[in-house]
């Protein structure tokens, strides 16, 4: 049943207290609803679903090996389209399970799940973390974040940089013009759709010159939104770019 208060009451309940949320809003699982006791991540079937990446991998695109290929090792999708990013890597991979997560998180107003998700990602992407000098999130377009009122990868990105000690610098990357939402598009529409979206502000190229740059979004699918935000921050005189993402697909569009 308290899966389908609204969103602002919910907002407004957690502004008085996590003890009156607890009181009001027993916690559930934010997949399939389920009472989770005093715990506000998953419940165990849902956790027990959920499928994390973890080596062996493709040292550029993160993307799991059925078997150990030797340290190094690329993908056949690594060596027909090298990305322009160094390296990628994601916590868990894209399904329904996590696809509900994400919802969750980024349109229901499960900002609290922020600190769980960035923490399997830190996990994932240690070396990554570990290199960074910056960590800036993927942004959205001001329309979109005014309607929606918080930017997703920037939550996940203020955590990481919690974890790691690192700097979190949210506006030296922005997004020019609206974009169609992904979903839906074809590899090559997705592309497109993203192509010269984003700019460095001239006032911020100085943050990022010779600088290693962890560049964070929530999902991974054809790589075309990262991969747009990495010329960017490569024009603007990063010395490379890394990029950690919650999730990503595994084996086709989503």
């Amino acid at each position: 049943m308290f899966r389908d208060v609204p969103p602002a009451v919910g907002r407004r309940l957690r502004a008085v207290g996590p003890a009156l949320l607890d009181a009001a809003l027993p916690m559930s699982c934010p997949v399939c609803h389920q009472p989770t006791g005093n715990s506000r991540g998953l419940c165990l079937s849902c956790w027990r679903s959920i499928r994390f990446l973890e080596e062996p991998w493709c040292e550029r695109l993160g993307t799991p090996f059925p078997y150990d290929l030797g340290p190094g090792t690329l993908s056949a999708e690594a060596i027909a389209n090298p990305p322009v990013f160094s390296r990628s890597r994601a916590a868990v991979a894209y399904d329904d399970t996590t696809a509900a997560l994400v919802h969750a998180f980024k349109y229901a107003d499960r900002t609290d799940l922020g600190p769980l998700m960035a923490t399997w990602m830190a996990r994932a992407g240690r070396d990554l973390l570990s290199a960074a000098d910056l960590i800036v999130p993927v942004p959205l377009h001001r329309w979109r974040l005014l309607s929606r009122r918080y930017n997703q990868s920037a939550l996940l990105a203020g955590s990481l940089a919690e974890f790691g000690g690192k700097p979190h610098v949210p506006l030296v990357l922005v997004r020019k013009r609206a974009t169609r939402q992904q979903v839906g598009l074809s590899r090559e529409g997705r592309a497109e759709n993203v192509r010269g979206a984003f700019l460095v502000p001239p006032g911020q190229k100085a943050t990022l010159q010779g600088r290693s740059v962890l560049l964070v979004d929530d999902v991974i699918t054809t790589g075309a939104t990262v991969e747009a935000a990495t010329r960017a921050l490569l024009r603007a005189g990063a010395a490379e770019v890394n990029v950690l993402a919650f999730a990503r697909v595994v084996g086709g569009l989503a």
